[in-house]
């Protein structure tokens, strides 16, 4: 294994710190890892590795963690220099969730989200009120929630309730 599969083995197994049961790379939020190839070899030995990430939000209170959980992880699989850059472009989107992801969302209880919603061509209407979603309860499979809350535990999660099992639920919201 060269050390551009090494780097990028080492910043994929990185966890989300608000939800640990995910990879960054299964997040989406892990966007590519490459060599600046500043004094390294063909296979990138020596060099700084850039990390490219995409916050889930703009603003997302758990990038810095992610950039120093990239660092220290890259640091331990033997890499000295590590940038870690900020990708907004494309905005990451909840589509980029992997199958992977998803199941291991499902299997802690969180609703995993839907597709994306895509904006139609054109003028964008304004709408004030909440985007409505009817995820299935992660637990018994309802379709029967309800809302309870716009934010959960983070803000890229809303609260809901089974009305089937009364059971409260996250659901990763559709961005």
């Amino acid at each position: 294994m060269n050390a551009r599969e090494r780097a990028a083995e080492a910043a994929g197994r990185v966890r989300d710190p608000e939800m640990p049961m995910l990879t960054l790379a299964d997040l989406g939020v892990l966007r590519g890892v490459e060599f600046d190839g500043d004094g390294g070899d063909a296979d990138g030995d020596g060099g700084t590795v850039i990390v490219s990430i995409t916050p889930t939000y703009t603003g997302c209170p758990a990038m810095a963690t992610m950039r120093d959980d990239l660092v220290h992880r890259l640091n331990d699989a033997g890499f000295p220099r590590v940038e870690v850059r900020i990708a907004l472009s494309p905005p990451w989107s909840s589509d980029w969730i992997s199958e992977r992801g998803r199941a291991a969302l499902r299997e802690a209880g969180l609703s995993a989200p839907g597709p994306a919603p895509r904006p139609a061509p054109g003028p964008v209407p304004l709408t004030l009120g909440p985007a409505r979603t009817a995820p299935p309860c992660p637990r018994c499979g309802s379709a029967a929630t309800r809302l309870t809350s716009e934010f959960g535990s983070t803000a890229c999660k809303a609260l809901y309730r089974c009305t089937g099992c009364l059971e409260p639920f996250e659901h990763v919201k559709e961005i």
